[in-house]
């Protein structure tokens, strides 16, 4: 992550980060079910945002104890993972702003036999402090 630091300064630059999430189904051997939830695909979906916060939240050690305890199947989690330590480490100097802008599935799962593939997308972006004030403020972005 340090070879980014090029990129991670730069307040014009923005990171777009997409990932599967959650792999469910015996062919992926991963059923977690909580019937708190309702069905088994809002389970999933619960699952699933749970990890979304965490990351939203800048929190690697959080994501990381997540991973551990659910064993979500997220393809993209050792990317995820450098990515926020890499975040964590430029957050003196720059202020980032990670939101999802986007989640699916493939399928709505409701019985055992059935499988899904989540999906997820975020966008990250370095504000300056001049940036936060502004939009804390309401005011227009102008180019120059």
């Amino acid at each position: 992550w340090r070879d980014s630091s090029p990129f991670m300064k730069d307040p014009e630059n923005f990171f777009v980060i997409s990932s599967d999430f959650c792999h469910w189904g015996s062919r992926f051997r991963f059923t977690w079910y909580d019937k708190r939830y309702g069905d088994v695909w809002q389970s999933i979906e619960a699952l699933d945002r749970k990890g979304m916060a965490l990351i939203e939240s800048l929190d690697p050690q959080g994501f990381s104890s997540y991973l551990r305890s659910f064993r979500n199947t997220i393809c993209g989690r050792h990317p995820i993972g450098v990515f926020l330590n890499a975040i964590v480490a430029f957050k003196d100097k720059q202020h980032p702003k990670m939101k999802f802008v986007h989640y699916a599935q493939s399928s709505k799962v409701r019985y055992k036999q059935d499988s899904s593939v989540s999906y997820a997308a975020a966008v990250c972006h370095f504000c300056s402090n001049q940036d936060d004030d502004d939009a804390a403020e309401g005011k227009e972005q102008k180019s120059g």
